[in-house]
């Protein structure tokens, strides 16, 4: 099993990271956090990488449903999504899949829940 459902589009970060907002904010995701990964390795390692935005989404409703049935679900929230510049041109859209990670919990209470958000991640991201 993946770990992750990915996809590659012709478009420049900028244009990736509102489509990919806005396509989440349509599944009832909100985006809690940005983090500029290459930014961020610039200022504190001095190091270049590519272009390399992690979005923080969260679907309240089911990160609710998660935390009533195991409330140390939050060290796995909210959901990551990458969006990366790859070479030739273009990004990749990559968001985790709940299923993969849910797999380490021993709660079968999480499984429906972590079904739903996996479809709907995966129609986030198929539909870009």
């Amino acid at each position: 099993m993946s770990y992750h459902i990915s996809k590659k589009l012709d478009l420049t970060m900028e244009q990736a990271v509102s489509t990919v907002t806005e396509a989440l904010k349509n599944k009832g995701f909100g985006v809690l956090t940005t983090i500029d990964v290459s930014e961020t390795l610039k200022k504190k390692i001095d190091v270049d990488y590519h272009p390399y935005i992690i979005l923080g989404a969260c679907n309240p409703q089911f990160a609710y449903q998660a935390l009533t049935h195991e409330n140390k679900i939050g060290t796995m929230l909210p959901c990551n999504v990458i969006v990366q510049a790859v070479e030739g041109g273009g990004v990749e859209v990559s968001a985790v899949d709940p299923m993969a990670s849910m797999q380490a919990i021993e709660n079968p209470a999480l499984a429906d829940i972590a079904t739903e958000v996996q479809k709907l991640l995966r129609d986030v991201v198929e539909g870009l």
